[in-house]
């Protein structure tokens, strides 16, 4: 036998090996999904008058920070807080 022929019929046994493990063993039960809570739907009152009139751009970042700009802003850029 040559080193390959060594080598597949050893990958081949790890693999007939595997397969009677993974049948011997018991099924595991299914597993749900961890359930988020529900977001928060409630506001911060600002202490700004202006802004609480006014509409922000809301874009987050990938921090979680809320840009600051109005809605719809020509700005490239947000502003983030």
């Amino acid at each position: 036998m040559s080193k390959m022929d060594n080598l597949r019929a050893m990958r081949e046994a790890r693999y007939a090996e595997a397969q009677k493990r993974s049948a011997a063993a018991p099924a595991k039960p299914a597993v749900k999904a961890p359930v988020a809570p529900p977001a928060a739907t409630t506001k911060k009152a600002s202490p700004e008058p202006a802004a609480a009139t006014e509409e922000l751009c809301g874009h987050r970042n990938m921090s979680g920070r809320t840009c600051t700009r109005e809605s719809g802003h020509a700005a490239k850029s947000h502003r983030y807080s």
